[in-house]
């Protein structure tokens, strides 16, 4: 489902915006998640339009403001060679405009001229959102939220209608993990212009002082800086992440030092100005949060958590991104999810990364798919109902299961391995139509019984055409390194990537 962006005006109604765009007020309450007629000046509200019929006094001027979209981009997608226009006329909608750097190095300036101060500078490939198109100049969105020109002759001018999927693509970035599991640098370097934002699983709550943050991992600061900067110059939004989990001890030492965190303002104050300065020091543009283990009685505490960081950041111009285990109702679910109140952490943040992974894979789950398409659907139709949709992003696996059907043991495998394995056995791989899944079967050497569930490029494809279809934001990916590479040329091909 592809929508507009519509803000809302001084003297704007529902029924008026319904009467201006022909969408009924019942489905523009829906997709934005009105539970009242009540609009505000200065709100965002997503609308759905295949195309716009033009009207007595609407000219492309008009239409282009009233679309918020560039008027250039109206004319491009339409074949249109003037301004004229004809009541009832249709016109097609450019739902996402970008500027693609054609340059081994584009300047981006303050201001539409080469007088103004040079904010960042782009390398070739790097892509832009385009907000307004002027006379030889292109205003555009950076990955940190700032507005900046770029010369016209310096980038490629696309405009995309709805022929193909319109969606952000989050990348999780890792260090090595053993032999099996490789770092994701150079997945990230050789395909960060399929990305929209990576978070940088790097950072922990500090297990000696919870309201502190420690490193994860063994790496110099210069490596972080390093990667950052890559990314930066190709328009890609670089966020710490911080996260509770895989301390000496489990599941319970986790909860026992987040809830040390949380445990009172005074705390989570603390924390708060430590990631702060964590996000000044390394020049992150924000930063993800990824709790995962939190004991029930401190989910009102959790709720205030991101309360508290959501307004410190928003002051500072920092972006705050969330990944939270999954929920598929209000009532209790699962002792792991049940703690996160989607409605109250969906107002905080700036983006709710719904984490869908595992469905089959933890211990005693059976052979399955790490995330089938309806446990997708599922969970995101929950979700839908407690947030924007903008604000959603649907966290997919691109890594999969070995699962011994003998013993109940099961292990991780990449793309690679299981292509291996299917190798190994010479075993055909099958794609799943029920649940959109590749997988196969075999038996060891010692004679237990095997499935193996992974993803490919045509799972991941699956997966978008549904964030699309839903109209969430888009897909996040657990984690870059472990995928199939043919996946990259699916998105080049068939799959536009919308930034932030």
């Amino acid at each position: 489902m592809h929508t507009i962006k519509y803000i809302v005006r001084p003297g704007d109604s529902l029924y008026l915006i319904s009467r201006q765009f022909n969408v009924d007020i019942s489905e523009i309450s829906r997709i934005n998640n009105l539970t009242n007629s009540t609009i505000y000046v200065g709100q965002i509200l997503e609308i759905p339009l295949e195309s716009y019929t033009v009207k007595s006094g609407d000219s492309l001027y008009s239409i282009a403001n009233r679309l918020n979209v560039p008027i250039e981009s109206l004319m491009i997608i339409n074949n249109l060679e003037d301004t004229n226009l004809s009541i009832g006329q249709i016109l097609k909608i450019p739902y996402y405009t970008e500027m693609i750097v054609n340059v081994d190095m584009a300047n981006i300036r303050l201001g539409p001229s080469t007088e103004f101060d040079v904010i960042s500078q782009m390398i070739k490939g790097a892509k832009l959102p385009v907000i307004e198109i002027n006379d030889g100049w292109t205003k555009v969105e950076l990955y940190d939220g700032r507005q900046g020109f770029i010369k016209n002759t310096l980038g490629n001018l696309k405009v995309y209608g709805g022929e193909k999927p319109i969606v952000a693509i989050l990348g999780y970035y890792t260090l090595e993990e053993g032999a099996a599991l490789p770092s994701s640098y150079d997945s990230f370097v050789a395909n960060k212009n399929e990305l929209t934002e990576v978070p940088l699983f790097l950072f922990r709550i500090s297990e000696n002082d919870p309201t502190t943050i420690e490193k994860f991992g063994d790496f110099t600061n210069q490596y972080v800086e390093e990667v950052i900067e890559i990314g930066h110059k190709s328009n890609v939004k670089m966020l710490a992440l911080i996260h509770n989990l895989l301390y000496t001890g489990g599941v319970e030492k986790a909860k026992e030092i987040t809830s040390q965190m949380l445990a009172n303002e005074q705390t989570r104050s603390t924390f708060i100005e430590n990631t702060i300065e964590l996000i000044e020091g390394y020049g992150f543009d924000g930063v993800n949060i990824d709790i995962e283990d939190v004991d029930i009685k401190d989910s009102d505490k959790l709720t205030m958590f991101f309360e508290e960081l959501g307004e410190a950041l928003s002051k500072r111009g920092y972006y705050l991104s969330a990944s939270i285990p999954s929920r598929v109702s209000d009532e209790p679910f699962n002792p792991f999810s049940d703690p996160f109140n989607y409605t109250a952490i969906g107002e905080s943040v700036d983006e709710f990364v719904v984490m869908l992974y595992n469905e089959h894979g933890w211990p005693g789950s059976g052979p399955g798919p790490v995330v089938s398409i309806g446990w997708m659907e599922r969970v995101l139709n929950y979700t839908m109902t407690k947030m924007p949709r903008r604000k959603i992003m649907a966290a997919v696996s691109v890594f999969g299961f070995d699962f011994n059907l003998d013993t109940g043991k099961n292990s991780y495998v990449t793309f690679e391995s299981a292509m291996n394995l299917a190798d190994k056995y010479n075993k055909e791989i099958i794609f799943d139509e029920e649940t959109k899944t590749p997988y196969f079967k075999y038996v060891d050497e010692e004679g237990n019984n095997h499935e193996v569930w992974f993803e490919n490029a045509e799972s991941i494809k699956a997966k978008i055409n549904l964030a699309n279809k839903l109209g969430i934001k888009g897909i996040a990916l657990w984690r870059l390194g472990m995928e199939d590479e043919s996946m990259w040329n699916m998105i080049r091909e068939d799959v536009v990537v919308k930034r932030f």
